[in-house]
């Protein structure tokens, strides 16, 4: 008994010390994380937090389910985290995810997803094949965010797809997104392989070990697992951009800059390619869900050029804002700001635009002529563009006259 109250009179006197010294530690310089993070003092509080405090902590926090790891999806949640996280203000929370098929259902009914990456054949192929009904109408998509390339990868045997009839072909998991574009490719060219599904790392494995014949991954370049591939057996096979493909699926090329293991150095090699999109529920708007995504679209379109600066995923150069998606219904605030920050080119700008394409049009006979929503889209890269260097050249003009 005594030494139990010897111990506690010595640890009571002892704290008084304790707390001298982490108070000198700081005077000499150390940083009270709290004193740096709005977030780390809601957490040191949380004891003599209030609801208030984690109410506001929770309707500012958006959940974004993403992909597998190794895939741009989760390099995308990353980077939203990144950019956009501002303490108690708004916290991105990006959780990695399945693939796509999983993250529409993930959006669709799990209560803690706000918004989601997804692949916009995913939907078509539900409904097609009579998964789902309506699912259109009750998702909603913030933004296209950019296009996903096919990649097969097989020992220099495959040298074209159809090499593949009768093989054994790894299409990742079927809850993903690689897996719902594969089987189509496939299956709208005629080619029957023996699908197998196999995570990508253990597919690798399985495709080393001769175990299967090719595997494949539908991510955006450069892929961040298929850079990994160093086997000199093994390349990039060739994908033509047939006539079945053409209504949902866009030509593409994967290059030797970004797979210098798996294509020679100075070629490239033809693919198809997939939108991806971000997309969040059809929330009605006045309900806490919709404000939450209200308040995520905004900060997100607001800083959106800082995505497309190093150190974030090149794919983000391809993304504009206000490119359409056909079929798809934009979510009412993400419309409501482009509405509000759209500068609407003028009739002759657009005039011109529509000649040249007319004139690239007459260029390429016996080519698939590009949908009114790729024209779109097309267009509103050059007003960006043009925007951009109207932009760089004021300075420059200024420097001149200075200089006169």
């Amino acid at each position: 008994m005594m030494k139990f109250r010897r111990f506690t009179i010595i640890t009571a006197a002892a704290l008084p010390l304790f707390a001298m010294t982490s108070i000198g530690m700081a005077e000499q310089g150390q940083v009270d994380p709290a004193q740096v993070s709005e977030g780390l003092k809601a957490i040191f509080s949380y004891g003599s937090a209030g609801k208030t405090t984690k109410d506001r902590l929770n309707a500012n926090t958006t959940t974004v389910i993403s992909g597998t790891i190794g895939g741009t999806y989760v390099q995308f949640g990353a980077d939203l985290a990144s950019v956009l996280d501002d303490g108690e203000n708004l916290r991105i929370l990006p959780i990695v995810g399945r693939g796509s098929v999983q993250s529409i259902a993930d959006i669709l009914y799990l209560k803690g997803v706000d918004i989601g990456i997804i692949r916009s054949d995913t939907l078509d192929y539900l409904e097609k094949n009579g998964y789902a009904k309506n699912v259109k109408s009750q998702l909603t998509y913030i933004t296209k965010l950019y296009n996903e390339e096919m990649h097969v990868v097989a020992s220099k045997m495959i040298q074209k797809l159809s090499d593949l009839e009768g093989k054994t072909v790894s299409v990742d998991m079927p809850n993903g997104g690689t897996f719902i574009t594969a089987i189509t490719v496939f299956e709208r060219l005629g080619i029957k392989p023996n699908f197998v599904y196999i995570e990508q790392r253990l597919a690798y494995e399985k495709l080393r070990n001769g175990e299967i014949d090719a595997m494949v991954a539908v991510q955006g370049v450069p892929s961040k697992f298929t850079t990994t591939i160093k086997d000199e057996r093994f390349h990039l096979v060739p994908i033509d951009y047939a006539t079945p493909l053409q209504g949902d699926y866009l030509p593409s090329q994967l290059k030797a800059e970004d797979y210098p293991s798996l294509i020679p150095a100075g070629q490239q090699i033809d693919t198809i390619a997939v939108p991806a999109i971000l997309a969040a529920y059809n929330w009605g708007p006045g309900t806490d869900r919709y404000r939450r995504v209200e308040h995520f679209i905004q900060a997100f379109f607001d800083k959106f050029k800082d995505f497309q600066q190093p150190p974030f995923h090149p794919k983000w150069k391809e993304v504009v804002l206000n490119a359409p998606l056909k079929g798809w219904t934009r979510f009412p605030a993400a419309q409501a700001w482009l509405d509000q920050h759209s500068k609407t080119a003028t009739s002759e700008t657009r005039r011109k635009f529509d000649l040249f394409l007319a004139a690239q049009g007459s260029q390429t006979r016996g080519l698939p002529a590009a949908t009114p929503e790729q024209n779109e889209a097309l267009f509103q890269q050059f007003l960006q563009w043009q925007q951009e260097t109207s932009a760089a050249r004021a300075p420059a003009s200024a420097s001149a006259r200075k200089r006169q």
